[in-house]
C-alpha cells in the first residue's frame, strides 16, 4: 500500500487534519516526509489512529495513550493500566446508575414535595458530600403506613 498524505489520512480516519498535526506534535503519530506542503504518513497510521480513538473512547488521556506505544511505534499496552481504567469505569457506571435511579424516583415520587421525599433527600446528601454512587446496598424497607412516599 502506498503512503498517504494528510488529507487522505483525515478522510479515511475521520480525524481532522488539525488533530493529526496535534497528534504529531504530541508524538502519537509521525509523518515520514512531505509531498509538496502536505505531510505523508505510512498506511499503518490508520490503525494507530484507531487505537488512539479506542483509548480516547475508554477515557484515557493522550498522555496515557502515548505510554501505550513502544519507541518503535508498536502497541505496548500495560494490562494493569487497563484494569485500573476498567475499575474507574465501574465506579462511573455505579454513580451514573445511582443518578438515573434517583431521577426516575423523583419523577414518580408521590410525596407532596421532593423535599419531603426521604429518597430524594438521601440523593441530595450524597451529592453534597461527593459520595454519590458510593452507597452501600441496604435491605429494602417496608412502606410506611401502606403508602409509597420514599
Amino acid at each position: 500500500m502506498r503512503n498517504l498524505d494528510i488529507v487522505e489520512v483525515a478522510q479515511r480516519s475521520g480525524v481532522p487534519a488539525s488533530t493529526l498535526r496535534f497528534y504529531e506534535e504530541k508524538g502519537l503519530i509521525a509523518s515520514i516526509g512531505r509531498r509538496g506542503l502536505r505531510r505523508l504518513f505510512e498506511p499503518g497510521v490508520l490503525e494507530r489512529l484507531a487505537l488512539i480513538a479506542l483509548g480516547r473512547a475508554a477515557g484515557f488521556s493522550l498522555d496515557e495513550i502515548a505510554l501505550m506505544f513502544a519507541p518503535d511505534g508498536r502497541p505496548h499496552i500495560d494490562r494493569q493500566m487497563l484494569v485500573a481504567k476498567a475499575d474507574e469505569l465501574d465506579k462511573t457506571i455505579r454513580e451514573l446508575s445511582a443518578m438515573r435511579d434517583g431521577l426516575r424516583h423523583a419523577a414518580a415520587c408521590r410525596a407532596p414535595s421532593h423535599m419531603e421525599c426521604p429518597t430524594f433527600r438521601r440523593l441530595l446528601r450524597a451529592t453534597a458530600s461527593g459520595a454519590l454512587g458510593a452507597r452501600k446496598k441496604r435491605a429494602p424497607r417496608p412502606p410506611r403506613n401502606g403508602t409509597n412516599r420514599g
